[in-house]
């Protein structure tokens, strides 16, 4: 085996941006546990933040520790309407493209808590909601 013996250059180098970078997944079909085409844009960071919404944090060994919704089961409204916000924005920030998250709004009913809020991404709004099921 012989190898180079003098410097490497590496010529027209381009650094891409990661706010740049396609978004393109999979459209995943969660009624039917399918995928089914592809996406890109706002709707494949709306498929990215329903799914981080929906996956229980430390759970599955598949996914770092820093993925998925801290469950909330159990919890008193006071800690639920407190902290709803901040494990939100927790979880969904964890995707650069998600650049905030704006407008929470919480409404309790029964045993359970709907919070709505505003996503703000590299590609535009998202509204979405999350509900909390089992609080005291």
């Amino acid at each position: 085996m012989v190898l180079p013996s003098g410097g490497i250059l590496i010529e027209d180098l381009e650094v891409n941006n990661d706010s740049t970078l396609p978004s393109k997944t999979y459209r995943l079909d969660f009624e039917n546990g399918r995928c089914v085409g592809m996406i890109d844009g706002l709707e494949a960071i709306k498929q990215s933040i329903f799914k981080m919404l929906s996956t229980e944090r430390f759970k599955y060994l598949i996914y770092s520790d820093n993925y998925g919704f801290e469950n909330l089961i159990g919890k008193e409204r006071l800690f639920v309407q407190a902290e709803l916000l901040r494990r939100i924005e927790e979880a969904v920030l964890q995707d650069t493209r998600v650049l905030s998250v704006e407008d929470m709004n919480i409404q309790f009913q029964g045993d359970s808590a709907i919070a709505s809020f505003v996503c703000q991404t590299v590609y535009g709004k998202i509204e979405m909601s999350k509900e909390v099921n089992g609080i005291v």
